[in-house]
């Protein structure tokens, strides 16, 4: 049993397979004690906190025990008002007014497995075996406000999902103003924190900074989670790097506005919490009515980065995606997005698919524009019926051919948009999100449509569906190219207004449900402008993400090497594009353009009919070798070696739960003059047993590979790669 409670001291002690998590009871307040790495049950665990009385300026909410401040406790869920002057977990607005209240503890609860959160993603159970759950129930007594804090411990995993259910017992409605998910306080300050930025094209590049008083915050206010910030942020120890060190990752379920932050304060403490983001957000309960907030994943490793990585890796890999597709190999593709944007037609189509099937190619993908009168992005989002100009036969007869090719058909759906200029804008105008009186803000020529509305989920499930069930349907793109603005519902009432941009994720999770849960032989992508909504929440009914629109092989080292430290390769849709490359324009050789993209799930995105003889034997190999080693690469345990945020290489590798099978890749960007001789040691092997290299024939022992590693120094020229093969003999 990994929850245990000790009723003399009033102690909870979360117990994972290497970490601890200990909950103190202290005058009804819950208080953190530890988080770290795991310690005996038997041992004595009390009396870890300490408390000593401080100056006025910290009240003292006891008057008996002047040691007791709110103001330096380590809380779990704490409040503010009631002389807390720390970030609070949450807030709520009164019937009279205030917004002052205090939880104290009423009672918990300790379940096997893990409950299900209402409407929401989460990670999950498959026995009740695999996990216990801590429910602790905190009562407002003047209001009747009522907060249960869910905590649920993996026995396999380092991991912990916290988050927080109001149910409003009281007499009067209450506006929910602020409610995170977890907050953490931690005994001193000395981390960094890491955490994943960027921009459209440039997502999830890694940012280490040291804290310091006052808060380290980051957050979206754009409607999803962003190419901005990832919904991910980490504290670690100074010392702490990839192999070695404490580090603490904190990871929200959760697509739309968020917010995680580190704040250091006088004492020299430091509050971690991670949640919605209360920019812009009001829920109003009224009496009976209760709010359940999405979950954080806490995820501790004393093995540094890539120790959390893994835990991360795992959990989410099997235990967060779902569905028939979860472990199974995924499919290699090629999209005609690069190849044609919107000009083409069946004929050019089939052509494509038949270059692809020569190759070894299995899943064709059609993008944009099939839809419609869909001849640039200005019209017909929300029109899903097929261009018959381009498709006189409609998209049936083109997945027939695609089939006969010897391909599985593939589409591309954009369907949480609306263009002004379709039948479905001049239909239905107040289907968008908007205000009264205000302009409608287009970008990309297009709208948002109010996923709030279940007259809009309605017709978007019903125009989806037919779809899906009249064509030959094996995969779906389901792509979001905006961010919101004019954040309001037609629909909704005046008190309601600032509910609907959750409102909208509730509704989106709510029609991806439906239609995975009626399609499961389909695998949904997500896509948002590539990795613009890449986080947990979407991946729990799409079990891939669509990584960056950025195509370039250099570029995608920093991408795919940043979203790794949260998410699984088997997550991550890479593809080899033309050149010179249509984002950035540098020119790469197809190897390592197929190298780059092998490391994660394979595909291509360019005109497969103008590939040179030379070119397709390229590919050939490509295919029939990531064929060979895709299981490896999308389910094995990923080891990071060398950082391209610190230079000019990158390495990293992927080895089976067995330690039997190895795949070493190695990049370097720019060719150096007289370089030195290099090695790359690798990771993660057993030291005691050899290992052959495909390559070569060589055998050389695990230790050895670890501590001398693989020489790389004879590669030459810029954009050179490798990619190495190791099978256990012994």
């Amino acid at each position: 049993m990994p929850i245990y409670f000790d009723e003399n001291h009033g102690l909870f002690h979360l117990q994972s397979q290497n970490s601890s998590y200990l909950i103190q009871l202290v005058r009804g307040y819950p208080a953190h004690a530890y988080y770290g790495s795991k310690l005996r049950q038997d041992g004595n665990l009390a009396g870890i906190l300490n408390f000593q009385e401080r100056a006025s300026f910290s009240p003292n909410p006891i008057p008996d025990d002047k040691s007791i401040s709110l103001d330096t406790l380590p809380q779990e869920y704490p409040q503010y008002g009631t002389s807390d002057f720390r970030s609070p977990a949450y807030q709520v607005k009164l019937g009279n007014g205030t917004k002052v209240t205090e939880l104290s503890y009423k009672g918990h609860r300790i379940v096997p497995g893990k409950p299900r959160l209402e409407g929401l993603p989460a990670v999950y159970a498959e026995q009740e075996s695999e996990a216990d759950t801590l429910e602790l129930e905190l009562l407002d007594a003047v209001s009747g406000l009522t907060v249960i804090l869910s905590y649920t411990v993996f026995t396999d995993f380092d991991a912990i999902a916290r988050s927080a259910r109001f149910v409003n017992e009281g007499n009067e409605p209450v506006q929910l103003e602020r409610a995170l998910s977890a907050s953490l306080d931690f005994a001193d300050a000395e981390y960094d924190a890491l955490y994943l930025s960027g921009a459209w094209a440039r997502e999830r590049h890694i940012q280490r900074r040291r804290l310091a008083p006052g808060v380290t915050g980051i957050g979206s206010r754009r409607g999803s989670s962003s190419h901005q910030q990832n919904p991910f942020i980490a504290l670690l120890r100074p010392d702490a790097n990839e192999r070695q060190g404490e580090v603490y990752g904190f990871s929200l379920v959760y697509s739309g506005n968020f917010i995680a932050e580190a704040e250091v304060e006088q004492f020299g403490t430091t509050r971690l919490q991670i949640g919605l983001n209360p920019f812009g957000f009001n829920w109003r309960l009224e009496p009976g009515d209760s709010f359940q907030t999405p979950e954080a994943v806490m995820v501790y490793s004393g093995e540094g980065l890539g120790g959390m990585s893994r835990t991360f890796h795992r959990l989410y890999r099997t235990r967060l995606c779902r569905g028939s597709h979860r472990d199974r190999v995924r499919p290699i593709l090629v999209n005609n997005w690069e190849a044609t944007y919107f000009d083409f037609n069946a004929d050019k189509i089939e052509a494509i698919a038949k270059a692809g099937s020569e190759l070894g190619i299995e899943l064709f993908v059609l993008d944009d524009g099939w839809f419609g009168r869909r001849d640039s992005d200005n019209s017909s989002l929300g029109d899903w019926f097929e261009d018959r100009r381009k498709l006189p036969n409609g998209l049936e007869d083109l997945a027939r051919r695609v089939n006969a090719a010897g391909l599985q058909f593939g589409l591309w759906v954009e369907p949480e948009m609306i263009s002004p200029d379709s039948e479905l804008y001049r239909s239905h105008p107040d289907w968008c999100l908007h205000v009264p009186d205000r302009r409608r803000t287009e970008a990309r020529d297009q709208l948002v449509l109010d996923m709030s509305r279940e007259d809009v989920r309605a017709y978007l499930y019903e125009r989806l569906s037919d779809i899906f069930r009249k064509v030959p349907i094996s995969y779906v793109k389901w792509d979001m190219n905006r961010n919101m603005t004019e954040i309001g519902s037609a629909a909704a009432p005046a008190e309601r207004q600032a509910e609907t941009a959750h409102r909208y994720i509730l509704g989106l999770y709510e029609l991806l449900e439906r239609l995975t849960a009626e399609f499961p032989h389909i695998l949904f992508e997500s896509c948002s402008g590539g990795g613009g909504r890449f986080d947990p929440g979407m991946l729990y009914y799409m079990p891939q993400t669509w990584t960056s629109d950025d195509t370039d092989a250099v570029e995608r080292l920093k991408i795919q090497y940043g979203t790794s430290l949260v998410y699984p390769i088997s997550t991550m849709g890479a593809h080899v594009s033309a050149v010179p490359n249509h984002q950035v324009g540098r020119t790469t050789s197809l190897t390592f353009r197929g190298d780059v993209a092998m490391s994660g799930n394979f595909g291509y995105e360019l005109d497969l009919t103008k590939f040179t003889a030379e070119d397709k034997e390229i590919a050939k190999r490509q295919i029939q070798s990531y064929k060979e080693i895709r299981g490896l690469v999308q389910q094995g345990d990923m080891y990071r070696l060398l950082s391209p945020f610190e230079g000019n290489e990158t390495a990293w590798m992927f080895v089976s739960p067995d330690r039997d099978e190895a795949l070493l890749f190695y990049f370097k960007v720019l060719a150096e003059p007289n370089a030195p001789l290099r090695n790359v040691k690798l990771e993660g092997l057993n030291p005691n047993k050899d290992y052959r290299l495909e390559s070569s024939g060589e055998i050389f022992g695990g230790d050895r590979l670890m501590s001398v590693g693989i020489p790389v120094s004879s590669l030459h020229g810029d954009f050179a790669s490798m990619w190495v093969r190791l099978v256990v003999v012994n």
